[in-house]
């Protein structure tokens, strides 16, 4: 792998000014095809053999032009005045009629018909239009759905307050993403400028993130006409790709660096920073991408969308890092550390030996014991309350209030009750025809509003054979409360089969609500499934790179720990309410179902670039014949600072997204901040090397028939190149020969100061 990117490295170098063309080129044409037309992101939710997908599979049988869901255009009178004033009638006339003609609407109800009369708040200061589309509006983009809420200007203009609801509302109601990116970037350059201590070096991996994050973020608008890919996943993808992409330039760029102040020349030191960081940056975001892909195991369509387009991102920041960013490098040539911070030298050597870290490494070494316990009395009270995680729905009450669903679901609240904001639907289907006011199927209404969880039920309505029939009942709680969930769960258990008992009726609930609580339970169900799915593969990976078993499977402990005290947080801050003021939010909200799975896939991912970075340092120390708590140390000291820096740079990224409107951007904003802050301080720069001092040398211990049949790889290529010597050949020059494999055996133990006498 080294050898491969080496060459790699020099091609870029080589051909420098065509590589960095090629991709501007890449990233505006991605961009213009983008922008041109447009995103069919959708929040669908295909959950095969759950209750909720029979109701729309018999609604998509039974009432086509509803099998879509139902979208309430709704209309508030201002003051004293009520929609059913005649000065109104004509604008919601001409509404509903331009409504009509839109070509991706079925079915247009207007609530001054009779079939609409259900229509009116009882005061008459609220009503809404439904809106049946004609397909998926995942299959519509967003300005397309803007222009069917366009069509109720006319009641606008007359005076009334106009807001979308149900799944056109949530189209149109993600909140931008503009001002978290810019706050992340910001302090992201700040702390790069105080990394390299120059306005140039600062400036690099920047724009080699950006590019990849157009690119990235563009390729997957254009996969939405492709495929369903949840609205979420761009602002997931933004995230991610800005924290790993800046992160893995930076790796490379401190190594280019390094190597300069030696006085290498800068092509072939941009070629050997490519071979060797650039190995740590491909393995580690390999492994990125190896665990959000992983979460496909979990068989859930959303959630597997949302891996594969993190996996996109991440894969699209790698290939920038190791392509265009040495590209970039050879451009600027010697003039990396050009405009220098006031009082500082940014190539001046670092002596890592008597650096603060080594000496906190050393004062590990001797007390490791007292290490492992500071660590985990941080770790485990974080990690107890997400023993009490419980996932739950996206809450349109916790919106923006410019956001037109938060608009429409307060005003239905305000007319209807909470709980006409998330109606539960029921369809069934009988083996015999059936007319209107069929005995069997009134006795499983009347068996369902009677539930005191139920505030209302609508009339029956039966399709053209009589087969299939289908109602709504209306909760007396919000859609993301509990307590609707206890309701759907004991209409499901108790109070429908009872009522169908001895019929030839099968019944089945479903509606947007049910299906984010089927949503829920799948995965519960596929989370532990999926989590060992990804621990294993990364085991595997570490085993290969690093030819242990006891380092595997300390990383995969300590990420555990990691990930449950981010957990925790997470649900102390949303589902408790603790501090929910302090990222913008009034009180509780319920946990996105599927956050659980996407940050432990991309958490336990990114906290490999961490856990390579280090071991791969220390590893090198260890062949290299120091004893094994010398080569911690020595490791300790020189990666401590870079991972701290990119840390910093991952968690501003991540907590900028905190700002983000959408209460589901901020649950993820907070997990994955806090647990990039507990692993890179907490976890590898304490824990992990008090556990290595106690291991030894069990840590590298291998079976000999294991070693024999792992591939061998070299993730930094430590033994790759003859020699460091300075002024090493420029493009043009043949690549180095690799030695022999160098001997694992230690050498005799070097004295160190952390090592105890």
């Amino acid at each position: 792998m080294t050898g491969a990117l080496y060459r790699l490295g020099r091609f870029c170098v080589r051909y420098r000014l065509a590589v960095v063309v090629v991709w501007v080129a890449i990233a505006i044409g991605l961009v213009i095809g983008a922008g041109a037309l447009g995103s069919k992101a959708s929040d669908d939710v295909s959950l095969p053999g759950t209750g909720s997908q029979q109701v729309t599979d018999l609604l998509q049988r039974g009432f086509p032009s509803q099998a879509n869901g139902s979208s309430p255009i709704v209309l508030k009178a201002r003051g004293s005045a009520r929609v059913t004033d005649s000065r109104y009638a004509d604008s919601i006339d001409k509404t509903v009629s331009d409504l009509q003609k839109d070509e991706f609407v079925a079915k247009v109800v207007s609530p001054l018909d009779r079939a609409g009369a259900g229509q009116v708040s009882r005061d008459g200061t609220v009503a809404y239009i439904s809106v049946f589309p004609d397909r998926s509006l995942g299959d519509v983009t967003i300005d397309d759905a803007q222009a069917i809420l366009d069509k109720a200007d006319p009641a606008k203009a007359a005076g009334l307050e106009v807001s979308a609801g149900g799944p056109l509302g949530s189209k149109l109601s993600k909140p931008e993403t503009e001002q978290s990116e810019v706050v992340g970037l910001a302090i992201a350059l700040i702390v790069l400028a105080f990394t390299f201590g120059s306005f140039v070096a600062m400036g690099l991996p920047i724009v080699s993130a950006l590019v990849g994050v157009f690119a990235g973020v563009s390729g997957i608008t254009l996969l939405t006409h492709l495929t369903t890919v949840p609205t979420s996943a761009s602002t997931l993808a933004i995230m991610l790709g800005l924290g790993v992409g800046i992160d893995y330039a930076l790796f490379i760029l401190t190594t280019h660096r390094e190597t300069l102040s030696r006085g290498m020349g800068v092509h072939e030191s941009v070629a050997r920073a490519v071979a060797t960081s650039g190995g740590a940056v491909l393995f580690a975001g390999s492994t990125v991408v190896v665990a959000v892909c992983s979460l496909a195991v979990a068989g859930i369509p959303l959630v597997t969308a949302l891996g594969l387009t993190t996996g996109l991102m991440v894969a699209i920041a790698i290939v920038c890092a190791l392509t265009l960013l040495p590209a970039i490098l050879a451009l600027v040539g010697t003039r990396v550390n050009a405009l220098p911070l006031p009082g500082r030298r940014p190539n001046a050597a670092v002596d890592v030996g008597n650096s603060r870290w080594a000496r906190f490494a050393g004062w590990i070494m001797h007390h490791p014991i007292v290490s492992i316990a500071v660590a985990l009395a941080i770790l485990i009270p974080l990690a107890i309350p997400a023993l009490s995680l419980h996932l739950g729905q996206t809450d349109t009450a916790a919106l923006p209030e410019e956001e037109t669903a938060r608009q429409a679901y307060d005003a239905i609240t305000d007319g209807f009750g909470v709980g006409a904001n998330g109606p539960i639907v029921i369809a069934a289907r009988l083996s015999r025809p059936a007319q209107p006011g069929d005995a069997d199927l009134t006795r499983l209404q009347q068996a369902v509003g009677s539930k005191s969880g139920v505030a209302a039920v609508t009339p029956v309505t039966l399709d053209g054979p009589g087969q299939i029939a289908t109602f709504n009942a209306i909760p007396r709680t919000a859609p993301s409360d509990r307590a609707t969930e206890d309701l759907v769960d004991d209409l499901r258990d108790t109070t429908i089969p009872d009522a169908t008992r001895s019929t030839d009726v099968s019944a089945y609930v479903g509606g947007s609500t049910a299906s984010f609580i089927d949503l829920g339970e799948e995965i519960a169900d596929t989370l532990p499934e999926t989590i060992l799915v990804i621990i294993a593969l990364s085991f595997v990976l570490l085993a290969i790179a690093f030819r242990s078993l006891l380092i595997p499977l300390k990383a995969a402990v300590m990420n555990l720990l990691s990930i449950g005290a981010a957990y925790g947080v997470v649900v102390m801050v949303f589902q408790y309410g603790w501090f929910t003021g302090l990222v913008g939010l009034q009180g509780e909200v319920p946990i996105v179902s599927y956050l659980p799975l996407l940050m432990f896939a991309g958490l336990f991912g990114l906290s490999m670039d961490y856990e390579v970075f280090l071991m791969s340092h220390v590893q090198e120390h260890y062949k290299e014949g120091l004893s094994p708590r010398a080569a911690i140390v020595k490791g300790l000291a020189e990666s401590a600072r870079v991972i701290t820096a990119a840390a910093a740079i991952m968690v501003a990224v991540f907590a900028s997204f905190i700002l983000n409107g959408d209460p589901t951007i901020k649950q993820f904003g907070v997990g994955l901040s806090v647990a990039v802050i507990i692993d890179a301080t907490v976890v590898r720069c304490l824990l992990v090397p008090a556990v290595m001092a106690l291991m030894g040398r069990a840590a590298w211990w291998i079976p000999a028939w294991l070693d024999r049949i792992l591939p061998r790889i070299s993730v930094e290529g430590h033994g790759y190149f003859r020699d460091d010597e300075p002024g090493g050949g420029d493009a043009g020059a043949p690549p180095p020969t690799p030695p022999s494999a160098p001997s694992v055996t230690p050498g005799p133990r070097a004295p160190v100061p952390s090592e105890p006498a």
